[in-house]
């Protein structure tokens, strides 16, 4: 069964993105929690063109990407879970848990180094906020986000199992946890116990980065509460809150692919690197 799994991760992967996307993307159409302001043609466009430019690079970089490196871990006993004999349902839990946390430590980095935050802001430069966004990094992130979970996997010891399962899951909770679909309040309430919901994940996209700094989790809200990092609402409120960066409102850099991709070598002339609190209140919107 592993084996068939690992042979026909690809097809499994695009499959499940396909349907889940399709899904979310009617849900938004149905009941949408905000009215989107850009042309969402165009957004759309430029969007999946990243999500498609990092999928090439990838494959060609590492093609069998996070599950070829836990299956060189596994085969030669590297990581603390190779270490000790666990059932495997308690191994799968405990790396996929482990993984989730990395996942998360490696998302506060990304905002807390510059330099990589001239990276990471290409996802937060979109000016509105629906299940594209969840596609939308920049090239050179997604390959040191890949080096980052192969020191991963090699200290946890992931199994490709456990790997795999954490990858399509990943996958799909970024475009869940990115839609624009109106969740009613309580049901809201109860599913942010166990997993990050839209209007939770929104609240990082925030213009003001006393927002942007929270709620970092993609998977499992508990790392939020536990290092303090969980703000619960925007201050603007859902409908009213401005999505994105105060220095990057061109939709030449925003939603086009090559503004895009240029996005991170932008100096910081006219406070391109600002982040919120650093700018005058003028330019504040």
């Amino acid at each position: 069964m592993l084996d068939l799994l690992i042979q026909y991760e690809a097809p499994l992967r695009f499959g499940l993105f396909l349907a889940v996307f399709a899904a979310l993307a009617a849900w938004e159409i149905a009941a949408p929690r905000r009215i989107l302001l850009m042309p969402k043609a165009r957004r759309w466009l430029a969007n999946l063109g990243i999500l498609i430019v990092n999928g090439v690079v990838v494959r060609a970089v590492a093609p069998a990407a996070a599950v070829g490196i836990a299956m060189v871990a596994e085969q030669r006993g590297i990581g603390l879970l190779h270490a000790v004999e666990l059932p495997q349902p308690l191994e799968i839990l405990l790396a996929v848990l482990a993984l989730d946390l990395a996942i998360y430590l490696q998302h506060v980095m990304f905002h807390a180094v510059p330099l990589l935050w001239r990276l990471h802001r290409v996802h937060h430069a979109d000016l509105d906020f629906d299940v594209t966004t969840g596609t939308r990094f920049h090239p050179i992130e997604i390959l040191l986000s890949l080096a980052i979970k192969a020191a991963a996997i090699f200290l946890i010891g992931a199994s490709v199992f456990a790997v795999l399962i954490f990858e399509i899951v990943l996958n799909l909770t970024s475009m869940f946890n990115h839609s624009n679909i109106r969740i009613p309040r309580l049901a809201d309430a109860v599913l942010r116990l166990f997993i990050v919901t839209p209007d939770m994940h929104r609240v990082h996209h925030s213009i003001h980065r006393d927002e942007t700094d929270r709620n970092f989790g993609f998977n499992l809200p508990w790392w939020d509460h536990l290092f303090g990092t969980y703000r619960a609402q925007p201050r603007s409120g859902h409908e009213k809150m401005v999505i994105g960066i105060p220095s990057f409102r061109d939709p030449r850099h925003c939603i086009r692919l090559p503004g895009m991709l240029l996005l991170p070598f932008l100096g910081a002339r006219n406070n391109a690197d600002a982040r919120p609190e650093e700018l005058p209140d003028s330019q504040t919107p």
